[in-house]
């Protein structure tokens, strides 16, 4: 089959495409024949090799696939030709990968594998995020940090669906523009103006209750700013390569508290915790309250300008592989 391996660590170029034998399905395990394999920023900094406790090459990159049942092992309730969607934790970027049961979900009604290969990272992080770790509750207000993101496009809907007042930061017209059209109150360009300052103004100086914070360095900090006493913020990511930290002195003074999230060590300790959203998700799916943004669809073979297209910015939503 053909499949993208990382041979070793680098830039795009070390992406690259091969041959590799079609995996069989262990116990508890189903194959899957794979139609869309999302793109996660994380897969770029496993790549680079900045990633805490990522792969060793070589390896085949991947952590969420949608497509078709094709074998399964024993043990399992799956049957093929089954329309699902998995986290198998590395190998997407391939024709075929095998996947626990246990991270395997219907492809909700109505939706294709391209907007299902985005469901299970994003929209479970976005998720677990503002309602588990966030605590969000109904008229409180957020501030979603990359908000024309894959995780920021999913967490502006599933927070106005909640009814809570919405900020989001990005750093173009058209991306603001999505998000105001998924239902941000109040998008701010953070290359011409400094969120803090919109913070304040439609706060009356008070600041959010919760920030979804994936950037670390001085976004973080100034997150933490823009946070109200007794106000939360969830850290999710470093998507700038330097990670930040919180002053203690401060959040005993301000009464505010960090909590971090990462998707992939939750699932691996406690999954049903994490895994419990699905089915409010699928109804969202299906009713079309919600809705998986993919912004860009790359062929299997084109991974590594897919890569690029993630690493200058340009990326909306969700970017996808189809093999």
């Amino acid at each position: 089959m053909n499949a993208i391996e990382v041979a070793e660590h680098g830039d795009s170029t070390v992406l690259k495409l091969v041959d590799k034998p079609i995996p069989e399905p262990e116990l508890g395990e189903v194959r899957i024949r794979v139609e869309a394999a999302g793109i996660n920023f994380a897969d770029v900094m496993q790549r680079r090799g900045t990633y805490p406790g990522g792969p060793e090459p070589p390896y085949v990159p991947g952590a969420e696939a949608a497509g078709t049942v094709d074998a399964v092992g024993e043990g399992v309730d799956a049957e093929v030709g089954d329309r699902v969607v998995a986290m198998p934790g590395g190998g997407g970027y391939a024709e075929y990968v095998t996947a626990s049961e246990e991270l395997l979900f219907p492809v909700p009604d109505g939706m294709g594998f391209a907007e299902a290969a985005g469901f299970p990272v994003q929209f479970l992080t976005a998720h677990s995020c503002l309602f588990e770790w966030g605590e969000l509750e109904e008229g409180e207000s957020v501030l979603v940090q990359a908000a024309a993101g894959g995780v920021g496009t999913a967490a502006i809907q599933l927070a106005s669906r909640a009814d809570a007042t919405v900020f989001g930061t990005a750093s173009t017209d058209a991306k603001l523009n999505l998000a105001a059209d998924l239902g941000c109150d109040h998008p701010i360009n953070y290359t011409e103006t400094d969120f803090r300052d919109v913070v304040d103004r439609e706060t009356d100086g008070d600041g959010v209750d919760l920030v979804l914070e994936s950037v670390g360095d001085d976004v973080f900090e100034r997150s933490l700013d823009a946070l109200a006493h007794f106000g939360r913020l969830v850290t999710y990511g470093v998507a700038s390569g330097t990670p930040a930290a919180a002053e203690n002195k401060r959040l005993l003074f301000e009464n505010k508290s960090v909590r971090g999230f990462h998707l992939g060590q939750a699932l691996a300790r406690d999954p049903a915790r994490i895994t419990t959203a699905v089915s409010d998700l699928t109804v969202g799916f299906s009713s079309g309250d919600l809705e998986v943004i993919v912004g860009s669809d790359f062929a299997l073979e084109d991974a590594a300008a897919a890569h690029r297209f993630i690493e200058e910015r340009k990326s909306t939503g969700k970017v996808v592989l189809t093999p």
